[in-house]
């Protein structure tokens, strides 16, 4: 199982807050059961693990998912670009036509080797940011693994 970016619990809250819901009505609004699965995102001791229900816990408390993502240490992983976006693996890896199976491994070790342009700017356009950016986050996980 895939680990979900971190989300910034004081930003869901005083988001839900804001939008006037309880923990209850926000789960029953975006089809958890119950508020102790809101209460935990909101205290960082779990995290929605979807992009689409990260999207649409951001619907309900009408702010931008990226406003309840903590963004990680340095700069944005492709996985945080994937969340913030909205979308699965499978839909990434097939607007770049890439395996399911690469783009996992992107996403939790990096890459040896920069994909071509194409698959870079192909993925840049799926998650709705330039390719410079996923090339960042590409790059900043090959240097994690680099040095690991």
């Amino acid at each position: 199982m895939e680990t979900a970016p971190a989300i910034d619990g004081a930003a869901l809250r005083a988001a839900r807050e804001r939008a006037g819901l309880t923990q209850h009505q926000l789960a029953h609004e975006v089809g958890v059961v119950g508020g102790e699965r809101i209460s935990m995102w909101e205290r960082g001791e779990a995290r929605p693990r979807s992009p689409h229900l990260l999207h649409a816990v951001a619907r309900a408390v009408q702010v931008r998912t990226t406003a309840l993502l903590l963004l990680p240490e340095g700069a944005a992983s492709l996985r945080w670009l994937r969340f913030a976006a909205g979308l699965s693996v499978d839909e990434v890896a097939r607007a770049a036509q890439v395996s399911v199976a690469s783009l996992k491994r992107w996403e939790a070790r990096g890459c040896r080797r920069m994909p071509s342009a194409a698959t870079l700017n192909a993925m840049a356009a799926a998650l709705g940011v330039a390719s410079t950016e996923v090339e960042s986050a590409l790059g900043l996980q090959s240097e994690a693994v680099s040095t690991a």
